[in-house]
C-alpha cells in the first residue's frame, strides 16, 4: 500500500513538472510600446534638452512680486486662467495704508481752502471794522484837537487861567491822535490790500507738497493691489489667503524658499523652446539662417517643427532644467530659443520638458 502511494505521487510530480515546462515555455510577444521612440529625422543632427516656456522678447515667464508687504485678503484669479494687462491679481490688507493716505488727503485739502482764503481776502466784514478803526481815530483826532483849542484859547487870554503842563499835555494827546489816526489808516490800507503774494505763494507751495505726499500715498495704497502688467495667462499662483508675501516674494513651506507671488507666460498663441546645447556640440550648429528643428515631447508620439527664433550668446551651467545649484559635474550648455504655434489649447505646457533634434536646411 505504502509503495502504491509514492508510485502516485512521483506520477503526479512528472506531470506536474511535465505541464510547468509546458507552460513556461509559451513564446509571450511583447507588448507593443506605448509611444515610438524619438530619433533624429535629418541625416545629421545635434540633439538637445530642452524645456517649453512663453514666447517673450527677452526672458522666459513673467514673475510677478508684491512691491508691499502684507496680509494677502483675497486671490483674485486661478491658474490657467487668461487676464488682460491692469486685472487685479491678489489683495493685500492695506488697513494702515488707507488710513495714512485718507490723512494726507485731509491735510491737503485744509492746505488748498487755505490758499482760497488768502486768495479771497479781504474780507468784507474785517475791512468794515478797520474802516470804523479809522473812523474812531479821527474822531479822537477831532476830540483832543477841540479840547487843545480850548485851553490854548484860555491861555492866549490870560497866561495864569491854565498852566503850561496842562497846554502841552493837551498839544500831546492831539498828536499822539493824529499818529493813532495815521496808524489806523495805513491798517485799513493794509487789510483793504488782501494777503501778501508772497504769503499766497508760500501756501500754495505747501498745499501742493501735501498734495503730492496724498499722490503718493494713494499710489503705494494702489500698490496693495496686484496687477497684471501684460495680457497672459496664470501659471501658478503660490500663496493663498492668510499668507504674508514681501517684495521677496512668498514663502515655500515644501522648498523653504521664496517664489514668486504669481508666475505669468505671454498671450499662449505661440510657445517658446529654450534648447541646452553641450558646449562640444556648439561648434556642430548650422548658421541662424539654416537651422531647422523638429521636437519630440516626452511620453507621446506628438512631433513638432519648431521655428528658429534666436541664440542666448552666453554659455553657463545647466541649471536651468536640473534646478542645482552645485554639481558634481560642471556641464556647460548654450541657449537656443525657438517657437511653435500652439494648434490645440492641451499641446503642451510650459515647464514640460521635450527633446529636440537641430538639423540643416
Amino acid at each position: 500500500m505504502r509503495n502504491k502511494i509514492i508510485f502516485s505521487l512521483s506520477i503526479l510530480g512528472i506531470l506536474a513538472g511535465l505541464i510547468a515546462a509546458w507552460f513556461f515555455g509559451i513564446e509571450r510577444k511583447a507588448p507593443p510600446p506605448a509611444f515610438a521612440p524619438i530619433s533624429s529625422p535629418y541625416a545629421t543632427a545635434v540633439y538637445a534638452n530642452g524645456i517649453i516656456e512663453s514666447a517673450q522678447a527677452g526672458g522666459s515667464n513673467i514673475t510677478v512680486y508684491p512691491e508691499v508687504s502684507g496680509t494677502i485678503t483675497t486671490v483674485l484669479v486661478h491658474e490657467g486662467e487668461k487676464v488682460l494687462a491692469g486685472t487685479p491679481l491678489v489683495a493685500i490688507d492695506d488697513t494702515l495704508q488707507r488710513a495714512s493716505t485718507e490723512q494726507l488727503r485731509l491735510q491737503a485739502e485744509a492746505a488748498k481752502v487755505l490758499v482760497a482764503e488768502l486768495k479771497a481776502q479781504p474780507r468784507r466784514e474785517v475791512l468794515a471794522i478797520a474802516q470804523s478803526q479809522v473812523e474812531l481815530a479821527a474822531a479822537n483826532v477831532k476830540a483832543a484837537r477841540d479840547q487843545y483849542d480850548k485851553r490854548r484859547a484860555s491861555f492866549d487870554i490870560d497866561a495864569k487861567s491854565i498852566s503850561k503842563d496842562v497846554l502841552d499835555t493837551a498839544d500831546n494827546a492831539v498828536r499822539q491822535a493824529i499818529a493813532a489816526h495815521d496808524v489806523a489808516r495805513r491798517q485799513y490800507d493794509l487789510t483793504r490790500a488782501g494777503a501778501w503774494s508772497y504769503d499766497i505763494l508760500n501756501q500754495q507751495a505747501q498745499a501742493d507738497a501735501l498734495q503730492q505726499g496724498y499722490q503718493a500715498a494713494l499710489a503705494l495704497q494702489r500698490k496693495f493691489t496686484v496687477k497684471a502688467g501684460v495680457d497672459g495667462v496664470i501659471l501658478s499662483v503660490n500663496a493663498a489667503p492668510g499668507s504674508y508675501v514681501s517684495p521677496q516674494g512668498a514663502f515655500d513651506a515644501y522648498t523653504q524658499a521664496q517664489d514668486p507671488l504669481v508666475v505669468m507666460s505671454g498671450p499662449q498663441d505661440y510657445l517658446a523652446v529654450r534648447c541646452y546645447v553641450d558646449e562640444i556640440l556648439v561648434s556642430r550648429l548650422p548658421a541662424g539662417d539654416r537651422i531647422q528643428a523638429q521636437m519630440s515631447i516626452r511620453g507621446t508620439d506628438v512631433k513638432v517643427p519648431l521655428e528658429f527664433v534666436r541664440v542666448q550668446p552666453y554659455i553657463s551651467p545647466k541649471i536651468e532644467l536640473s534646478n542645482q545649484r552645485q554639481e558634481k559635474v560642471d556641464l556647460r550648455v548654450l541657449p537656443v530659443l525657438f517657437r511653435f504655434k500652439m494648434t490645440t489649447p492641451n499641446m503642451a505646457y510650459p515647464g514640460q520638458l521635450v527633446d529636440v533634434y537641430i538639423g540643416q536646411k
